[in-house]
């Protein structure tokens, strides 16, 4: 639970960074875990975030480079597009020690994997690139 309330909390604090608003967070975790359900509600309601904005942005403005400063007072440089990337990839890396955690307490973790997401959200995906016959095709080719 605490890791997946730090990669929250990072990709909270990098959503502010990307939307030019301030956060409030002195630490890149917060002190008291939030309870399993109200953790998934907020993972889920920021993935939404993620995926509009992504959806939106100006593909010109992902190579804009914006100051920030981390947690620890620290200055930090980096463009959207980077940190999109370094969103993905933190939170990806404690996905999957999440994983380990469960496996090692003999829990089957879920199938949380780009490919899964994927080929769930968009299950044409699985036609490999052709198209599936449409009632208009069908009728063509049987007429």
């Amino acid at each position: 639970m605490r890791l997946i309330s730090h990669y929250h909390v990072v990709a909270r604090i990098f959503a502010a960074h990307l939307s030019g608003e301030t956060h409030h967070y002195t630490s890149d975790n917060v002190a008291q875990t939030p309870a399993l359900a109200d953790l998934r509600s907020a993972v889920t309601d920021l993935d939404r975030w993620y995926l509009d904005y992504v959806a939106h942005v100006p593909s010109g403005r992902l190579t804009e480079r914006l100051a920030f400063m981390f947690t620890d007072g620290d200055k930090g440089y980096m463009s959207r597009e980077e940190m999109l990337g370094h969103v993905i990839l933190h939170g990806g890396y404690h996905r999957g020690e999440v994983g380990r955690i469960l496996s090692q307490l003999s829990i089957m973790p879920p199938w949380d994997t780009l490919a899964v997401y994927l080929h769930q959200t968009e299950p044409a995906r699985r036609l490999q690139g052709s198209q599936a016959p449409t009632s208009a095709t069908t009728a063509a080719v049987s007429g």
